[in-house]
């Protein structure tokens, strides 16, 4: 899984998914600059609706324990519908 999309001039890759949850379309519709200073944005599907939520790496200053990358799977199992799809985008720097 190597995929690319480029959101307002900014590259990003998928780097996990689940169940196929990755739909580029769906994704452009729903993204907007609100994402650009995150390293991450995890992408989830509940009731036929892509919901998105941002994620940092510990060096970003915006980095706090509600958005550090390292509690995604607690924010999946918690937050997000019970064997949803979902995805992970990377930031390409």
């Amino acid at each position: 899984m190597n995929e690319v999309i480029i959101l307002d001039d900014q590259k990003w890759k998928v780097i996990d998914e689940y169940k196929n949850g990755f739909n580029a379309e769906a994704l452009t519709e729903k993204y907007t600059d609100y994402f650009e200073p995150y390293d991450y944005i995890l992408g989830d599907w509940s009731y036929g609706k892509l919901r998105l939520k941002g994620f940092c790496d510990r060096m970003n200053k915006m980095c706090n324990k509600r958005n550090d990358i390292k509690f995604k799977d607690d924010y999946i199992k918690d937050i997000c519908s019970y064997e949803c799809q979902w995805f992970l985008l990377k930031k390409e720097k």
